[in-house]
């Protein structure tokens, strides 16, 4: 089946109104693949900004969210209020979440079971660090965290899985387009033999890790590379040139 390419723009703790509406004019401006599904996942307190000035092509995702609907939880968004504010997918697990929040694995599958529940697509994230790839247990580990998120999906359809590499993500190593490429093999096979061949088949597996305008089309040309998941670069110019990478 021919799986639509999927870009997410990750701006993390960055811009501030008048960044991020100059940002939001090139994209709205810009011509963009219409093969290729775009979202850029802002900062909480931009969400509503975001969608009020986003060309409604572009889908707004939110960064994390809490794995209830509402309570005393200081500091926390629920996927409802993500819905309210007018965005439709949040990223959950990212390895910055992980390593400097300490969220765990339960955590993380807690979250994305509330997040589809509440009707939100889910960026799922998992990946290895640099002493785990060193030490030759990527493949445990990409596996054990994909296990937790599968036992808490519900409807695959909503849910897109990034694999990034951590010692790839704000690095500017990347991996080479043959690694990418090597472990999303290893991730689909993976599905055929836990989840369905259907899933297997149909499953969005992108890629983030120092994505940029000058490697984005090698790796986009790999038979399982779906898409991106890009920090940095979203940030830029050049984001429109990823969104591109298949044009």
């Amino acid at each position: 089946m021919v799986r639509r390419f999927f870009v997410g723009g990750n701006w993390k703790m960055n811009g501030n109104k008048e960044s991020l509406e100059q940002l939001i004019t090139t994209l709205n401006t810009a011509s963009l693949d219409d093969q290729t599904e775009v979202v850029c996942a802002a900062p909480s307190i931009y969400l509503d900004f975001a969608r009020s000035l986003l060309d409604p092509r572009i889908g707004v995702s939110a960064q994390n969210c809490y794995k209830v609907a509402k309570g005393a939880f200081t500091g926390e968004i629920s996927p409802a209020m993500i819905k309210d504010s007018g965005a439709d997918w949040v990223i959950l697990g990212h390895s910055e979440r992980r390593h400097v929040f300490g969220e765990s694995d339960e955590l993380i599958g807690q979250k994305v079971a509330h997040a589809l529940e509440s009707d939100l697509g889910v960026i799922a994230c998992i990946g290895e660090t640099l002493e785990e790839r060193e030490a030759d247990t990527t493949e445990e580990v990409i596996y054990a965290q994909t296990q937790v998120i599968a036992e808490n999906v519900t409807d695959w359809g909503k849910v897109v899985l990034a694999y990034e590499p951590v010692w790839a993500i704000g690095t500017g190593k990347t991996a080479t387009p043959e690694q990418a490429q090597e472990v999303h093999e290893k991730l689909r096979a993976w599905f055929t033999a836990n989840v369905s061949d259907d899933v297997a088949d149909s499953l969005r597996i992108i890629y983030g890790g120092s994505v940029t305008g000058a490697n984005c089309r090698e790796l986009a040309s790999q038979g399982d590379v779906d898409g991106f998941l890009v920090g940095g670069a979203s940030l830029r110019p050049e984001f429109v040139d990823i969104i591109n990478a298949r044009a």
